[in-house]
């Protein structure tokens, strides 16, 4: 019996998407080794976070109430802490920045191996297999770690997010971290502009079949009257047609709406990392050998200037 510790991620008050997720991959893998789920959440409004938390499959939440935003130092000393108390065999972070941030040093701190960027986890016997996309998520690979206790870092929009509410035990630890190294001053997102198309329940998504910067009307016209909100592939804003916080894909956001729409987007993999993780995936493309019709679970192949027409219309 070997248990598992997922930790949350929240930013400005709220609970990033992604800690949902991992409620589901460390639920996956506690089951696996036949053990409990322990979840950890480190400051800001860590009661409200506790009662968001509390899903089905999760066995206890432990909160840690210091500081409002995420800081290096204090993490590693509360998991490093928590760690200690609850020993599990597997801790489960975001393989996001403040993941990528703070998991090495977790990891060095406890003598535990680290695998990153995790997009399946399960066990073997006594081992580790993780998989992980490499070469543009061309190719798949299984890694094997023989001997743990184990930190893992797991991508986000691989697992579905748990949902149904449940009544774990919630545990308050006062701990003594002691004196930061560091101290954080205020939060600003370099390039956010006004929008996280990581957040939105509904993307009209554009790529290079819009040909002309000055087409990219006929989008905005299709996302008004849908309700969406506007996301592009990478040539898009290559050309500056659109901001860089509204690229999907390897080199920009993962997003996991309810509804993607892509439009005029031929689907590469490195788009596809990015948005695969979509409830629903429409495609709108002239060329029937698209990739991105490979993934899609609606597809309209036709021209584009013909398509979006009609859909606003009909829509309308």
């Amino acid at each position: 019996m070997s248990d598992v510790l997922v930790v949350a991620e929240h930013r400005r008050g709220e609970l990033r998407e992604v800690s949902y997720e991992l409620l589901t991959a460390g639920r996956r893998l506690a089951d696996a080794a036949e053990g409990d789920l322990h979840v950890a959440v480190i400051s800001g409004d860590v009661e409200e976070y506790a009662e968001d938390l509390s899903r089905e499959g999760v066995d206890a939440i432990h909160t840690v109430a210091d500081g409002e935003e995420f800081n290096h130092d204090r993490y590693v000393a509360a998991l490093v802490a928590l760690a200690g108390d609850l020993d599990p065999e597997f801790v489960i972070t975001p393989n996001s920045v403040n993941g990528l941030d703070y998991a090495p040093a977790l990891a060095g701190r406890l003598g535990r191996p680290l695998v990153t960027d995790a997009v399946a986890v399960d066990v073997d016997g006594e081992g580790l297999v993780v998989n992980r996309e490499m070469y543009g998520s061309k190719v798949e690979t299984v890694i094997e770690v023989a001997e743990g206790p184990f930190v893992v870092t797991v991508r986000g929009g691989e697992f579905p997010p748990a949902e149904a509410v449940a009544e774990p035990e919630i545990t308050a630890h006062d701990l003594d971290i002691g004196d930061l190294g560091s101290t954080v001053t205020g939060y600003e997102e370099v390039g956010a502009g006004d929008v996280d198309i990581s957040e939105a329940d509904f993307l009209v998504s554009v790529g290079r079949g819009i040909e002309e910067e000055e087409n990219l009307s006929l989008i905005e016209d299709l996302a008004e009257v849908t309700g969406a909100t506007i996301s592009s592939s990478r040539p898009i804003v290559d050309n500056g047609w659109l901001p860089k916080n509204r690229q999907v894909g390897q080199s920009g956001k993962t997003v996991t709406p309810t509804v993607y729409l892509a439009i005029g987007i031929s689907g590469a993999v490195q788009h596809v990392a990015g948005m695969k993780g979509a409830e629903t995936i429409i495609a709108v493309n002239k060329d029937p050998n698209a990739p991105i019709f490979d993934i899609a679970d609606y597809g309209i192949v036709g021209d584009l200037f013909d398509v979006v027409p009609e859909l606003i219309d009909e829509l309308n």
